[in-house]
């Protein structure tokens, strides 16, 4: 990845693979460097006191702060919206069987397709929308972190395409 002004915390500057050969290169004389074989994946992984110290986590990790805040998110945007499918099922049970009222079939299950669609979209909103950064939580709605994070995701993407495009071409 390039260096770019802004970084999402928990970013890695570089590849792991590339840490760990550096790292490798580093260590043993010139001699044994071309005698090396490749180590397994565990060795590369570097640990960092992640929490106050209390839990080693691999570098490149979601903090576990930023972690629970996604996933907070994410159940409130996508369980508000289920739940209501689900409520919609029951409720159109209800009517329909005491005879309240005549509902077309149809009409309850898109508007259940609708709900459960929703909490999809919600569940990608809810990661996206909540601050990735360590120290600060954000905003309620969380529009303003949706696009700073969107951003970070559709960068990755161009990077993603722009690296497979270099090796096509070569």
């Amino acid at each position: 990845m390039a260096d770019r002004k802004e970084r999402i915390p928990f970013e890695p500057k570089k590849s792991k693979k590339a840490q760990a050969k550096q790292q490798k290169q580093k260590s043993q004389p010139e001699n044994q460097r071309k005698k090396a074989t490749p180590s397994s994946k565990s060795a590369t992984k570097q640990k960092v006191e992640v929490g106050g110290g209390k839990k080693p986590a691999v570098s490149g990790d979601i903090p576990p702060e930023v972690n629970r805040r996604m996933v907070r998110r994410a159940a409130l945007f996508s369980g508000i919206p289920s739940a209501l499918g689900v409520t919609i099922f029951v409720a159109s049970y209800l009517v329909v069987v005491n005879k309240w009222a005549e509902l077309p079939n149809t009409a309850v299950v898109l508007v259940s397709m609708l709900c459960f669609g929703l909490g999809v979209v919600g569940l990608s909103y809810g990661a996206l929308s909540a601050s990735w950064e360590p120290g600060r939580s954000g905003g309620w709605w969380g529009g303003e972190e949706f696009g700073k994070n969107f951003g970070y995701l559709r960068s990755a993407w161009k990077s993603q395409r722009d690296q497979k495009a270099a090796k096509r071409s070569e």
